[in-house]
């Protein structure tokens, strides 16, 4: 349990792995994920490296996979997968019957959808080419009948002359050019024709019933079939052109019926047996992706892990003397005894004769921070990292933010129905996560669970469920014993109820209050006309109090630094400044807020001073002409005003000065001090303000301008933040009255107007009037005041309670572990 409180001991090792079973031992480590390595050759280059052909090996494999991938995906296969049996890394000795494999299958697949391409493409110009002489065979019909007997006369006298014309004996011929064009083309050739060919051609044109694909793009497309017909060789030439330039079919048009016929006939023998084989070929295409899929999860996995390998294999360098790689890792000291278990384990895999082994070296670097989470402590992980990974072995946020973040959270957004829907459908992820783990949204069900719980904690408090109150327990003001002590003074006169539209409930009447409600707010203040002046002013003293405490703890929580790392003297001159700056003005504020409540009961609350006035009065020193809360409040506030003040030339001058004074010691001081001053000058270098490691640096030179400007700065946001900070937790007042303030708006505006109707067909108008009702309350109060509520809560966090001990400027540790590595296939969406 130490490392949820604090990161975990780590230290730097050497792996010496023999070169046998260096490949398998590292695939255990893959396996087990307990190491970070670190690149000992920076100054090599990537292509010079020991392993970089494995390397193009496997992302030639990676090739040649992806694209058997999209080939199963179009072919809409589905590939399985195992999650609970989990492939391994294949031996070396397996690499290349695997790359022959998969290029065998590329080679002989890609083949096959060449034939089948090649086969689609001559099946639709055969469609395409049946289409044109239906519509082209309509096209000259269409003219024979519009001619008459003329044309018939034409033809005989052009049969009689045997086929030559009076224009063919001139030496022009009439040519025909017939095709298809894309129906958005069709204006624009039309147009082309007329002006490059004068007039001297005949086009007729109509559009394809049926669309097909493009021979080229392979889209989907309407066609229009045309027909053109000229005079001359010259004329057929521009005509050409033209249609090669709109990237139009063209197809040879008959001469005759007869010949159309004859062709028509060949047409659809061909079309019949290219479907046979066309349908055969797609059947063999299939039955080789459908056996490729099964095997290409493992296929995947295992090329994502071959070359995660031999990547982490060239960030190691070769031992020529005792033929070994030598690796440097990080290792959680807690682990070290299961790195040794999986470097035995991966010699006995490799068959080594020398076992490899692991040996723990010193260094001055930072090591890494870990932090063990599960699947419940790891959503608030993300959200403290979201500021800043944690220093080495500097106190985790993590423990209390899993309490405070929904807490805070549940303060803006307290209503008891909201958390029940809330906290309903993060139980709902919970126990579908097993089915939607790898969805990004579902990582955070733990988060939206704590948080609908605490909401209805806070809804109960707050006695609001859809801006509306629950009479639990019984309101504890009589309003029957309020009139009847009222008549009574009046004697039997009824003129109150006559002439007051409002009353007011005297708490000092005998029977009118019984006492406090049993839990929470009493739902009699929801009737009332001062309801939201008291709200006010209990939700801004509760947020100053729960400000103040939260930023206490805080600065509590710094303690456990400075113990930690051995700088006991922070304590005195960090801690405790702080801790009595904050204490002295805002930790008082708290304690007369408090004191208030307890001291000044119903009979003598209009006595009661304004703490405002007080407080500003506590700064300028007066206070005699005001009602004092206390006896000696005068000089209790001056007391603790000069404590405040002399805290921050404490907090400015001490820890400088000290530094300087060990720094400027005697020679016993030095011999046993000076690596503490050496260690705070490499952390100020470093930009931060409490040592992080407790290891021996390079000496450095020690500076009093540098330490005390830094300190200075560290002064100056403190003290200012403590003002700045406790006015920002006001936000959980205006959040709580805003959410609850939009709740009751929408129940006034929506739900009150369907139950106003009184006849029977209220029934059915309440049916729309409350899925209306329902979805403006998801999509408003749920989801977009609970993102608000959400971001507030972070702010809280992030600025206002773990900067009083929190850096989040260290590097968080990244094991090699095979199943966080990320895929190129999962990337692309293949897998």
């Amino acid at each position: 349990m130490g490392s949820v409180f604090r990161s975990e001991e780590m230290c730097l090792a050497q792996l010496f792995l023999q070169s046998g079973s260096a490949y398998d031992c590292i695939s255990e480590l893959g396996e087990m994920g307990l190491v970070e390595f670190r690149d000992i050759n920076p100054s090599v280059n990537l292509f010079q490296r020991r392993f970089v052909s494995e390397i193009k090996r496997c992302e030639e494999m990676e090739r040649i996979l992806g694209y058997l991938l999209r080939e199963i995906q179009k072919a809409n296969i589905a590939v399985p997968e195992d999650d609970e049996i989990c492939p391994v890394a294949p031996p070396p000795k397996h690499v290349l019957e695997i790359m022959e494999q998969l290029q065998r299958l590329e080679v002989e697949l890609s083949e096959v959808a060449r034939n089948k391409e090649k086969l689609q493409r001559n099946l639709l110009e055969l469609t395409e080419y049946t289409h044109m002489l239906r519509i082209t065979h309509t096209f000259v019909h269409s003219r024979s009948r519009a001619l008459g007997p003329q044309y018939e006369e034409f033809q005989s006298i052009e049969s009689d002359s045997g086929g030559c014309t009076g224009m063919q004996r001139l030496g022009a011929k009439l040519g025909f050019v017939s095709g298809l064009i894309h129906r958005v083309k069709v204006e624009a050739f039309e147009r082309m024709l007329w002006r490059v060919c004068k007039g001297y051609t005949i086009l007729s044109y109509a559009e394809l019933g049926e669309s097909l694909a493009d021979l080229d793009t392979g889209e989907i497309s309407k066609n229009v079939v045309f027909l053109i017909s000229f005079w001359g060789d010259q004329i057929g030439q521009k005509v050409q052109k033209i249609c090669d330039c709109y990237h139009c079919h063209l197809y040879p048009h008959p001469e005759n019926d007869e010949e159309r016929a004859d062709v028509m006939d060949s047409l659809r023998t061909r079309i019949l047996d290219l479907n046979n084989v066309l349908h055969r070929t797609e059947e063999y295409l299939r039955q080789g992706l459908q056996k490729a899929s099964e095997s290409a999860f493992t296929w995947v996995v295992q090329v994502k892990k071959m070359k995660a390998i031999y990547h982490i294999l060239n960030l190691s360098s070769f031992d020529v003397t005792n033929k070994c790689l030598i690796a440097e890792v990080w290792c959680p000291v807690n682990d070290l005894t299961n790195l040794r278990g999986a470097l035995e384990e991966g010699s006995r895999k490799g068959d080594a004769t020398v076992p490899s082994f692991v040996n723990r070296i010193p260094s001055n670097d930072t090591p890494p921070t870990l932090l063990r989470t599960n699947k419940f402590t790891s959503g608030f992980q993300s959200i403290v990292e979201a500021y800043g990974v944690g220093d080495y072995r500097e106190a985790s946020p993590v423990p209390y933010t899993i309490i405070t973040f929904p807490f805070l959270f549940a303060v803006m957004f307290g209503d008891l129905g909201h958390g029940v829907v809330m906290a309903c459908f993060a139980l709902w992820m919970v126990l579908k996560e097993k089915s939607h783990k790898r969805k990004l949204f579902f990582e955070g069900r733990y988060i939206i669970l704590m948080m609908g719980l605490f909401s209805v904690y806070t809804g109960l408090i707050y006695n609001d469920c859809f801006s509306k109150s629950l009479n639990i327990f019984g309101s504890g003001w009589s309003v029957r014993a309020m009139f009847t002590d009222h008549m009574h003074r009046i004697d039997g006169q009824n003129e109150t109820l006559q002439t007051n539209a409002l009353l007011t409930l005297d708490p000092n009447v005998t029977g009118v209050f019984s006492g406090p409600y049993a839990f929470g707010i009493d739902p009699i203040w929801n009737m009332a006309v001062n309801r939201l002046s008291f709200l006010n002013s209990y939700k801004m003293k509760m947020s100053v109090i729960i400000g103040v405490v939260h930023m206490s703890f805080g600065v509590v929580l710094s303690v456990f630094n400075h113990l930690h790392f051995k700088h006991n003297f922070n304590i005195y001159l960090l801690f405790l400044p702080e801790l009595l700056f904050l204490l002295c003005l805002f930790g008082y504020l708290v304690f007369m807020i408090l004191y208030k409540w307890l001291a000044f009961g119903a009979r003598d609350s209009r006595l009661a001073p304004s703490i405002l006035i007080h407080f500003i009065n506590m700064f300028l020193m007066q206070g005699e002409d005001n009602t004092p809360l206390y006896p000696g409040q005068t000089g209790l506030q001056v007391f603790l005003v000069v404590v405040a003040l002399l805290s921050v030339p404490v907090l400015l001058l001490g820890k400088p000065v000290y530094l300087y004074w060990l720094h400027r010691g005697g020679k016993g001081l030095r011999l046993r001090r000076v690596s503490m001053v050496e260690r705070v000058m490499y952390e100020l270098e470093e930009g931060l303000d409490d040592l992080m490691t407790s290891r021996e640096t390079q000496p450095k030179e020690f500076d009093f301008g540098d330490v005390f400007l830094h300190q200075a700065i560290h002064t100056i946001e403190y003290c200012l933040g403590c003002i700045s900070n406790t006015a920002s937790y006001l936000r959980l007042w205006a959040l709580s009255l805003a959410h609850a303030q939009l709740s009751e708006v929408l129940w006034a505006m929506v739900m009150r107007l369907g139950l106003r109707m009184t006849s029977r067909l209220g029934v059915l108008f309440l049916v729309p009037v409350f899925s209306l009702f329902a979805v403006l309350t998801v999509s408003i109060l749920l989801v977009m005041e609970g993102l608000s509520a959400f971001l507030h809560a972070l702010r809280l966090h992030w600025v206002e309670f773990q900067n009083k001990f929190y850096h989040g400027t260290g590097i968080k540790f990244s094991p090699f572990d095979f199943s966080t590595l990320p895929s190129v296939f999962e990337q692309d969406g293949l897998l």
